[in-house]
C-alpha cells in the first residue's frame, strides 16, 4: 500500500480501465521505474517510507504550491495558511495587488496573466510562487466557417523546390480565402525536424516545437536574394535548376518528395543570400527578433551547429557537450558562432514567412487564418530535449496502451514532459511553445489534446503494453493554454479521437476547446449494443457544435478510398489487416452502406448511388449540417485523391509523409492545377452554396 500512496501522490496510477469495467493492473516494476524517473526512489520498502516521509515533511514546509493557477473571475482555493499570513501579487505588468488570505481572492481583480504570489507567514517563513490567472474559457472562432486541411510538404506550386513551402502556403490561403470564401487553412506541424539524412519525414517527431523548419523557406521570396551577383548569381541559377528538376520529379515522373535532397539545394542556396548586407532595416529587425526569442532560439541554434560537427543525436556527443550549460558547451558556442548566428537566422527568415503567409490569409478575408498543428512531443535526440533536458523524463516514452486495434499497445519514442518540473518552472516551458506557435496563428490544433490530462509513459526496454499513466494538473495546463490563447486571440482544436477518459471531452468542452468529429466515427453508439460492429450514424443535429467537423485525417483514408474499400485492399496488399480480407471487406461496406443510405433519407444523395465524386460531395453536405463551429475539407477529398498521406502501423513499407496531392488517377497536381481543378470547384460551390460560413 505504500507504493500505491507514493505512486498516487505524485500523479502515477497503478491501475486504469481500457473499456468500462475492466481494470488492468500495473506492474510493480513498471511503478517503480517511472517513479524513478520523477526521482522519487520507491525501489525498496525502506525507500518508499523515506519518500513517503520526505513528501510529508515537504508539503508541511511549503507555503504555496510550486505554481498558483486561477480562473478569471473564480479561482482555485490556495492551501490552508497560517493565520495572520500576508500575500501580495506581483503583476506581470509592474503592479503590486494585496490579497486577502482568509479570502484566497483579491480585494482588486487579478488581471490574466502570469504574474507571481508572494507570502509572508508570521512566523518569519516568505515564499513566492508563479501565479496563472487565465480566462475561464478560450476565445471561439469568428463565426462558423469552413477551411482546407493541407499537409503542406504535399502542396507543390510551379515555383516550389520539390516540396510545398511557405510561399505556396500563402499563394493557397490568398486563393482558397478570395475564391471560396474559405476562413481557415490547417496545416501539417511545421517544426524543426532532426536533420539526416535521412530526415525522418514524419512532422510528429520533431527536433523542435518551438522553432519551425527553414526546409519550408521560398529562398526567392528573402529580399536580400535580389541582390546576388557574379558568381553567386550564377550559382544561385544552378540551384534553381536543380530544384526545377526536384519539383518536375514529383510533379511529372511521379517520384516520391525528397525531403532531403530539397534542404540540400536549400542550404546551399541560403549560404549564398547570407553573403548578402542586409539593409540597416533588416538588421535592426534581425536584432529584435534575436533580443526577443533569447536563450531558447541561442540553445536550439547551438544545437543545430553541434550537431553539424557531432551528428545529430546529442546523447552520443563528447560528454561535455551533452549538457547545454556547461564550460565546454560554452567555448562550443564560441568557436561555432558563426553557424549558430546562421542557424538564428534561418529561424528569423522562417518567423517572417510565416508572418507573411498569415498575413495573406487574413487579407483575403479569412476570419481564422492559419491553423497550426502542435505535435504530442519532441524526438530524444533533438534539439529540445538537449536544452530542456530538466523538463523532460529520462528513460520514458509516451505512447498508448493496448486496445482494441492494438493489442501490444503502442511505443511513440517521444519523451514526456515532467509535471512537477513543468509546475516547478510555472510552466515556463510550456507557455513559450504556445506562445511561439500562436504567433501567426488564428487557431491551434493540438494533436493528442488528451495528453493535458494524462499520458501513457513506458520506460525504456519495456514493452508498450507494460506502461503506466501518469497525471498531468489538467486545471494549469488548461489555464495556460486559455492564457496564452487569450492573448494571441487564437481558437484551439483538440485532437480527442481514440480511447478518451470520462470526464475529459466535457471539461475541454466547459474551457472553450473544440474537439474534432470524423464523420464514419460520429455514431451512436450509446443506441448500439456491445456486439453491435456498426451502430447507426449520428443524425446531423445530435452532433456537438464544439468542434472541427471533417470527413477524414492524415491518419485515416481519404473519402475516395473509404467510399471504394481501396484502403482495405491496400492494408491488405502490405500486409496489415487481422482478419481475412472478404471479411474485412464486407464489414467495411456494411458501415459505408450506413452512412450512404441516410445521406438518401436526408436528400443530400440527390445524384443516386454509384457516383463516387456525388458520394463525396454528399459527404460535406452532411458536414455543413451539423451544428460544428468548423468544417474542414481534406484537400485531397477535393480532388478524388485516394492514398492516404500517413499509413499507421508501417514505416519503409508504404511512403509515409512523402506523397504529392494527386487526382483520382493518382496523377500528382501541382497547386497551379488544383486552383483550376473542375471537380474541386464542383466541391467548394456545394459547400459556399450549403451556407459554409457565417
Amino acid at each position: 500500500m505504500g507504493r500505491a500512496r507514493l505512486a498516487e501522490l505524485h500523479g502515477v496510477a497503478t491501475s486504469y480501465e481500457p473499456a468500462p469495467g475492466q481494470t488492468v493492473r500495473v506492474p510493480e516494476d513498471t511503478v517503480v521505474a517511472v517513479l524513478a524517473a520523477l526521482g522519487v526512489d520507491a525501489s525498496t520498502p525502506r525507500a518508499v517510507r523515506d519518500a513517503l516521509d520526505a513528501h510529508a515533511t515537504a508539503v508541511r514546509g511549503r507555503l504555496l504550491p510550486a505554481t498558483v493557477v486561477l480562473r478569471e473571475g473564480s479561482g482555485r482555493t490556495l492551501p490552508e495558511l497560517p493565520e495572520g499570513t500576508r500575500l501580495r501579487v506581483d503583476t506581470e505588468d509592474g503592479r503590486i495587488l494585496r490579497w486577502s488570505a482568509g479570502q484566497g481572492t483579491g480585494a482588486e481583480p487579478l488581471p490574466p496573466g502570469s504574474h507571481v504570489l508572494r507570502a509572508q507567514a508570521p512566523d518569519g517563513r516568505s515564499c513566492g510562487a508563479p501565479l496563472i490567472v487565465a480566462p475561464a474559457r478560450l476565445p471561439a472562432p469568428p463565426g462558423r466557417g469552413h477551411g482546407f486541411l493541407v499537409q503542406l510538404y504535399s502542396l507543390l506550386s510551379a515555383r516550389s523546390w520539390g516540396m510545398g513551402d511557405l510561399a505556396d502556403l500563402a499563394e493557397f490561403a490568398a486563393w482558397s480565402g478570395r475564391t471560396f470564401g474559405s476562413d481557415f487553412v490547417q496545416v501539417n506541424p511545421l517544426h524543426a525536424a532532426v536533420p539526416g539524412p535521412p530526415t525522418d519525414p514524419s512532422p510528429y517527431r520533431p527536433s523542435s516545437r518551438r522553432f519551425p523548419d527553414p526546409v519550408h523557406l521560398r529562398v526567392e521570396e528573402i529580399p536580400e536574394f535580389a541582390y546576388l551577383t557574379g558568381a553567386a548569381r550564377a550559382r544561385a541559377d544552378e540551384l534553381l535548376a536543380g530544384a526545377a528538376a526536384l519539383r518536375e520529379a514529383v510533379l511529372r515522373r511521379g517520384e516520391l518528395i525528397d525531403r532531403d535532397a530539397v534542404w540540400d539545394l536549400k542550404r546551399r542556396a541560403l549560404e549564398l543570400v547570407r553573403a548578402v548586407p542586409q539593409s540597416p532595416g533588416r538588421r535592426a529587425a534581425y536584432d529584435d527578433f534575436l533580443a526577443e526569442q533569447g536563450q531558447a532560439l541561442d540553445d536550439h541554434s547551438t544545437w543545430c551547429a553541434l550537431a553539424e560537427v557531432h551528428g545529430p543525436d546529442w546523447r552520443a556527443w563528447p560528454a561535455g557537450l551533452r549538457d547545454p550549460r556547461s564550460a565546454r558547451t560554452a567555448r562550443a558556442r564560441g568557436e561555432l558562432l558563426e553557424r549558430v548566428d546562421f542557424h538564428c537566422w534561418l529561424a528569423w527568415l522562417t518567423d517572417g514567412q510565416l508572418a507573411a503567409a498569415q498575413r495573406a490569409a487574413r487579407d483575403a478575408g479569412m476570419r481564422v487564418g492559419l491553423v497550426h498543428d502542435l505535435a504530442v512531443g519532441v524526438h530524444p535526440s533533438g534539439a529540445d530535449a538537449w536544452a530542456q533536458q530538466d523538463a523532460f523524463a529520462a528513460g520514458m516514452s509516451i505512447g498508448a496502451p493496448p486496445d482494441a486495434f492494438n493489442a501490444r499497445g503502442q511505443d511513440w519514442g517521444l519523451p514526456p514532459w515532467r509535471p512537477d518540473a513543468l509546475a516547478a518552472t510555472g510552466y515556463a516551458p510550456y507557455r513559450e511553445l504556445l506562445r511561439g506557435l500562436l504567433r501567426h496563428a488564428g487557431a491551434l490544433r493540438i494533436d493528442h489534446v488528451m495528453g493535458l490530462f494524462r499520458l501513457w509513459w513506458v520506460p525504456q526496454g519495456y514493452e508498450p503494453r507494460r506502461g503506466a499513466y501518469v497525471r498531468y494538473d489538467a486545471e494549469a495546463m488548461l489555464g495556460v493554454l486559455a492564457l496564452e490563447a487569450h492573448r494571441a486571440g487564437a481558437a484551439v482544436i483538440g485532437e480527442d479521437l481514440g480511447t478518451v477518459e470520462p470526464g475529459v471531452r466535457e471539461t475541454l468542452a466547459e474551457r472553450g476547446v473544440l474537439g474534432t468529429s470524423v464523420l464514419w466515427f460520429e455514431r451512436d453508439y450509446e443506441a448500439g449494443g456491445d456486439g453491435d460492429a456498426h451502430p447507426e450514424p449520428l443524425e446531423p443535429g445530435r452532433w456537438r457544435s464544439g468542434c472541427l467537423a471533417t470527413a477524414t485525417t492524415h491518419d485515416l483514408p481519404s473519402t475516395a478510398a473509404r467510399l471504394t474499400g481501396d484502403h482495405v485492399e491496400l492494408r491488405h496488399r502490405l500486409g496489415l489487416l487481422t482478419r481475412p480480407l472478404e471479411e474485412e471487406q464486407r464489414e467495411d461496406a456494411m458501415g459505408v452502406a450506413q452512412w450512404l443510405a441516410l445521406f438518401g433519407r436526408l436528400g443530400l444523395l440527390p445524384e443516386g448511388p454509384g457516383d463516387e465524386e456525388a458520394a463525396i460531395k454528399a459527404v460535406h453536405r452532411f458536414l455543413l449540417r451539423t451544428p460544428a463551429a468548423m468544417v474542414g475539407i481534406w484537400l485531397p477529398d477535393a480532388v478524388g485523391d485516394r492514398r492516404p498521406q500517413n499509413l499507421p502501423g508501417t514505416w519503409d513499407q508504404y511512403p509515409n509523409w512523402r506523397l504529392p496531392v494527386a487526382d483520382a488517377s493518382g496523377r500528382p497536381l501541382s497547386l497551379e492545377e488544383l486552383a483550376a481543378s473542375p471537380r474541386l470547384h464542383a466541391l467548394m460551390e456545394e459547400v459556399r452554396a450549403a451556407g459554409g460560413r457565417r
